[in-house]
């Protein structure tokens, strides 16, 4: 058993040196170089991959009248009006500013006015923006044509709007945001963006009337462009191991199923195109926030990711629909701007939450986080809540750890026959190891049992750490006193004191292990942890501390019932 025991001891150092190995490949290693990819026939892409203009793949319907749009939402009154042929047009609601360019009439800029960088700071978190050629990120939506050099309201092309401002006015729940185009032969589209009070969702109709004399063929896109520099990860900056990157919600080919795919802008493969994708999303990622487009899902859209450099392009096109003469039709689809608010996101798509991601632990992580935020529904503190679901864990997982911690507290008391063994045999490790072998099957011990509840919670354990690290609705939430950010690492490194001397305490309860070399290390397990949590959120640090002090107390009451049977066995 004690050979047992140091495999257990060499395994865990062989996955903690393989772990850091495969990190300093990633942060220091050789990095593969991005290919700049290229068109069908193999020409270069364009200088920007923003300057294309999709083409549908599918085959335009017969001509069909579709429905009035006589009875639609008129659009609010503007702040200003002017007569904006060009520029920008700036609309502010509760949770959003937002500018929309007047050229294609793309997302250009969004600031997150409840998100501040640093907390108590009022530099806000912004997510579009075309500041510099390096970090140029836009969301661009248009209609294109089923040709080329056909003449439609792509995101190239000029739009109209009867004022520069909109704002949402005190006891307005929604925003419309109309722009306008034509050309010129009868057809006229109104593109009108819809804000909602206290939501990032932005919802986007196209009115398309035709009073011409001739069928007019479209289709919609929705692509979001971005200049995404590399991350260089550190351990001392824990939102760097979030993803950052293009994802979406699709097969990957035709008759799978559609999964969740994070995807890779320097690998080959996943610069793709995945045709007929209903009820799908495609979103562009980064730590806490994300922006989304979420197509109409009783549609067949075709989902495609390419990369040029640092530059990426994921898009969705719609399938080409028909405008016949003297008809009016409407198209809809719904974008996202802003924080992984899962509530919001799911009224969107059900799927959509995946972008909270939890890494190869979502089945865990995402009915904790759901177990958690129900217990901060009843107490208002993300720190109290997480407080309340170890306490319940530890409920479920009582039988358990009760029988665990009965093995260890009779190692307990076997530790004198034991030190007994180790001068008998002290020259002779086989005979030494079969006799503590014996002993334990002579009283029925399993040494073993002790690590089973730590290797069950090792799975809670690191599920706490990704609902921590990537959900948004506990990104800076107070605890109390000096913990003012769940989501950080403790600025004074008490949490991570405290669960060193839990540790230790919770040592001395249970039995010494029968080798020294092994005693020696566990000794100094709680000064390595002390050491590794200081790094992690507090929030984590907060459940291990918690979880380690109730498994003391239980240990405790364990130790003090077996001294209470074995009193009344002598009696």
């Amino acid at each position: 058993m004690t050979n047992n025991i140091r495999v257990f001891l060499w395994l865990a150092v062989g996955l903690a040196l393989y772990v850091n190995y495969s990190q300093w490949q990633m942060d220091f290693g050789p990095k593969s170089a991005t290919a700049v990819t290229t068109g069908a026939t193999g020409e270069p892409k364009p200088a920007s991959l923003a300057d294309t203009v999709p083409q549908a793949t599918q085959t335009p319907p017969a001509p069909v009248a579709a429905p009035s749009v006589a009875d639609a939402i008129p659009a609010a009154p503007p702040v200003e009006t002017a007569d904006a042929s060009a520029g920008t047009i700036r609309v502010t609601t509760d949770v959003l500013v937002v500018d929309i360019d007047l050229k294609g009439g793309t997302l250009v800029y969004a600031e997150l006015p409840g998100y501040p960088i640093v907390k108590g700071e009022d530099k806000p978190v912004v997510l579009m923006n075309r500041a510099q050629a390096s970090s140029n990120y836009v969301l661009q939506t248009g209609l294109a044509g089923a040709k080329p050099d056909d003449n439609r309201p792509t995101h190239l092309a000029s739009f109209a709007s009867t004022a520069r401002s909109y704002a949402l006015s005190p006891g307005q729940d929604e925003l419309r945001v109309p722009l306008t185009w034509t050309d010129g032969q009868g057809v006229t589209v109104t593109k009108t963006f819809v804000f909602r009070r206290s939501f990032f969702h932005i919802g986007l109709e196209y009115s398309i009337a035709n009073t011409g004399a001739q069928p007019w063929a479209t289709h919609t896109y929705a692509r979001i462009v971005r200049s995404d520099p590399a991350v260089e990860r550190s351990m001392f900056k824990v939102d760097s191991f979030a993803f950052r990157g293009p994802a979406m919600w699709a097969p990957n080919k035709a008759g799978e199923k559609a999964h969740f795919q994070k995807l890779d802008i320097g690998k080959e493969e996943d610069r793709k195109t995945v045709s007929g994708v209903t009820g799908g999303w495609i979103a562009g990622m980064q730590h806490h926030f994300v922006s989304a487009v979420i197509p109409d899902p009783s549609k067949p859209y075709d989902f495609s990711m390419a990369a040029q450099g640092r530059e990426y392009l994921l898009g969705a096109v719609g399938p080409v629909q028909t405008v016949a003469p003297g008809t009016t039709a409407v198209v809809k689809e719904d974008l996202f701007v802003g924080p992984k608010l899962q509530k919001q996101l799911i009224t969107l798509n059900p799927e959509l939450d995946h972008v909270a991601d939890y890494s190869w632990l979502t089945l865990i992580a995402r009915p904790l986080f759901w177990l958690i935020d129900k217990a901060h529904s009843l107490v208002g503190n993300w720190g109290v809540a997480i407080i309340l679901v170890t306490f319940l864990l530890k409920l479920l997982f009582y039988p358990l750890s009760e029988k665990s911690g009965r093995s260890m507290a009779r190692m307990r008391d076997l530790a004198p026959r034991m030190k007994q063994l180790q001068e008998t045999y002290k020259d002779d490790r086989a005979k030494l190891g079969q006799a503590t072998m014996d002993l334990y099957r002579q009283e029925k011990v399993n040494p073993v049992a002790g690590c089973l509840p730590m290797l069950i919670q090792m799975p809670v354990f690191l599920a706490f750490y990704w609902v921590l690290l990537e959900s948004v609705e506990m990104r800076q939430a107070p605890f109390f006193g000096w913990i003012n950010d769940l989501s950080s690492r403790d600025p004074f490194f008490i949490l991570p004191a405290l669960n060193g001397v839990a540790m230790w305490i919770q040592y001395k309860l249970n039995p010494p292990p029968p080798d020294p070399m092994q005693a020696k290390i566990f000794q100094f397990m709680p000064i390595v942890f002390s050491v590794m949590f200081a790094l992690f959120p507090a929030g984590l640090v907060l459940y291990w501390v918690t979880n380690t002090g109730l498994s003391i107390l239980q240990q405790w009451n364990i130790n003090r019932k077996i001294a209470a049977e074995r009193t009344l066995r002598k009696r």
